[in-house]
């Protein structure tokens, strides 16, 4: 046999060994549903202990999940932790600060202000987004429910429900904000369609559940009526329950089809609650809080026969969900993301490369669009037991009942001992103090917002 023929043999068989692997390859890449809850406390399932909420269809999920109990959300806002997740960036690095512009740059129904508004979306389209990531591998994937940032395909959904910013009720989800509370049919549709198309498939589903209105079935509410004194309590927890009904339906859905074995189901919430026993509105240090009842959130994450499920006392945050989306779809991870990819934790029991988290407050308006020092509130910074909470003198604006900013002073928790941050340890640990505000200094240089570091009387 001369050299050319068996240079050829050689490729051609190399190329059948090929060929299997290939389809094996593709195999593997898991379909990914991302469900998110809209305003609710890490506390607020019965996985995580709460005497009276039952959720029993994310409780089947955390059983079956590597449950971070100790993870977070880098701002305690929606549209910033939510930008988060599409971008896999902090809030200072995506420049989405806050829900809105501030009403102090132009009234809020004047053309101005719909400019700035279409500037602030405008930030999404110098990044990368996930669902643009995802579709260089083939993915098609589905938005429902909360997305600000414009209609759906502006992030890179192929299909979705949101028309967005400047349609008719566009500024946060518009018709997406339909599912759920009206059912899953869209997704349900879109599921069968990838299959038809045999693809694999991305969901977003982010219902404005449990988040107000809090109007829960009947039978929901009556279950939790009885059980706390507050009628405006009960209709919180029936909402969690009511939620938790909804991602029963679409976990049983995704089984049904025979898809489970080869899905990343990613669980979270974007912020915290604690509900007014007075009032259809929230308690202090939760929403917008950099308080645990503001960041602090369970994030769950199950893919059968690949994650290994149980307990992680790791701290986890939700900058690294991308990264961990994108490896396991086998997509290239951008150099500039933050997060760490938590697969070989979770796969292969490697540990983490850090012992630190980070989060970043912001007034809910934003006081200057290309600058969010302008709006910078809070940065904190957790290692092993410790928080460290700094306060900034960034503009409030609306608001300001959620930002007391009444101790602008240092303030340091040991959160194994005193989850619910009630005692200051600042003045008794100055050494932890500094090395901490030296690591959230070197995160992101600020140098235009006050900021107190250490522990003064």
């Amino acid at each position: 046999m001369n050299t050319h023929l068996l240079r050829l043999v050689c490729l051609a068989a190399l190329g059948l060994a090929s060929a299997p692997f290939s389809r094996a390859a593709d195999v593997q890449r898991p379909n990914i549903v991302l469900i998110l809850s809209d305003d609710q406390a890490w506390t607020d399932y019965s996985f995580m202990g709460h005497p009276v909420i039952r959720t029993p269809h994310l409780d089947k999920l955390a059983a079956r999940s590597a449950l971070f109990t100790r993870g977070y959300v880098p701002s305690a806002l929606c549209r910033p932790s939510l930008a988060t997740l599409a971008t896999g960036l902090y809030a200072h690095q995506h420049k989405i600060s806050g829900n809105d512009p501030s009403h102090a740059l132009a009234p809020p129904d004047s053309p101005r202000y719909a400019e700035l508004r279409e500037q602030l979306i405008s930030h999404l389209d110098r990044h990368p987004t996930l669902p643009k990531l995802l579709a260089q591998q083939g993915y098609l994937s589905h938005q429902s429910g909360k997305w600000w940032e414009g209609s759906y395909q502006r992030g890179g959904f192929t299909h979705g429900m949101t028309r967005g910013f400047p349609a008719p009720g566009g500024r946060h989800g518009d018709a997406g904000l339909k599912i759920g509370r009206e059912g899953l049919q869209p997704i349900f549709d879109f599921v069968h369609h990838a299959a038809a198309e045999k693809k694999p498939f991305f969901l977003w589903y982010a219902p404005l559940m449990p988040h107000d209105p809090h109007t829960p079935p009947e039978h929901l509410l009556t279950k939790y009526r009885d059980k706390v004194a507050s009628l405006h309590v009960a209709g919180y927890y029936a909402m969690c329950e009511w939620f938790d009904e909804t991602c029963g339906q679409l976990i049983d859905f995704i089984d049904q089809q025979g898809l489970t074995s080869n899905t990343l189901f990613v669980y979270l919430a974007d912020n915290g609650w604690i509900q007014n026993p007075a009032a259809r509105g929230y308690a202090p240090r939760s929403k917008q809080s950099p308080n645990e009842g503001g960041v602090r959130q369970p994030i769950l994450l199950s893919w059968p026969g690949v994650i290994v499920p149980g307990k992680r006392p790791e701290l986890a945050s939700s900058i690294d969900l991308v990264p961990t989306m994108l490896s396991a779809a086998h997509a290239k991870i951008p150099g500039q993301l933050p997060g760490l990819d938590l697969l070989p934790l979770v796969r292969d029991g490697k540990a983490l490369s850090r012992d630190t988290i980070f989060g970043e407050g912001f007034a809910h308006d934003i006081a200057d669009l290309e600058e969010p020092e302008a709006s910078l509130l809070y940065r904190w910074a957790i290692e092993g037991k410790w928080k460290l909470l700094l306060t900034y003198d960034g503009v409030l604006g609306r608001y300001a009942s959620s930002h007391p900013r009444t101790e602008k002073r240092p303030q340091l928790f040991d959160l194994l001992a005193d989850p619910h941050e009630e005692t200051n340890l600042a003045a008794r640990q100055p050494e932890i103090v500094e090395r901490l505000a030296a690591k959230i200094a070197n995160g992101w240089p600020v140098t235009k917002r006050k900021v107190i570091t250490r522990w003064t009387e």
